[in-house]
């Protein structure tokens, strides 16, 4: 065992391979739920803001800062946590994400709606407890749903297109045939 050997890296076992989606899956949940964290917080905000400052009924207030939070939750997940999605289709995206978010907004709502009007839990701590359950039912979808088919991943050969055509216009010149 030369000093080579010492120097090669491993080659890729399958072990390696599922441990590097399981890292990335790690990253993504932990950055999709830093942006949610953001947006929970502008939702609750928003939520108490309004229900408070004008009087509207609870489940108009919470529909009022679901609306707030998906807007602030878009442009997060674009510009953060999805940012190196796929960004070719913005107009299906951004549909996309809207008709997962209005999903989303009845299940959140639905949850308050049920609490506050089945049962007549409408104390402000009342109201925030099962706002903030509706919240996290509703982003187990919400995860699912925009990973899936809102920020979908790059085809791989789309990928390294996309990397080949910035080496090409980094150095000037095509890459060489036995590269593509």
């Amino acid at each position: 065992m030369g000093r080579s050997s010492a120097l090669r890296p491993a080659p890729a076992t399958p072990r390696s391979a599922l441990r590097r989606r399981v890292d990335r899956l790690w990253r993504e949940m932990a950055k999709f739920g830093a942006v949610g964290g953001a947006g929970l917080l502008v939702n609750l905000l928003v939520f108490n803001l309004v229900r408070h400052v004008t009087g509207l009924q609870v489940v108009r207030a919470s529909v009022i800062a679901t609306i707030v939070a998906i807007v602030f939750n878009y442009i997060g997940f674009r510009y953060w946590t999805y940012r190196d999605r796929d960004k070719s289709g913005r107009t299906r995206e951004l549909g996309l994400f809207l008709l997962f978010s209005v999903i989303g907004l009845v299940i959140e709502n639905g949850v308050l709606y049920l609490a506050t009007y089945g049962f007549g839990w409408d104390s402000p701590l009342q109201s925030n407890v099962f706002k903030f359950l509706g919240i996290g039912v509703a982003t187990l979808f919400r995860f699912w749903s925009y990973r899936s088919w809102v920020f979908r991943t790059l085809p791989a050969r789309a990928a390294v297109a996309d990397a080949e055509s910035i080496l090409e216009a980094e150095s000037g010149r095509p890459r060489p045939r036995a590269y593509r």
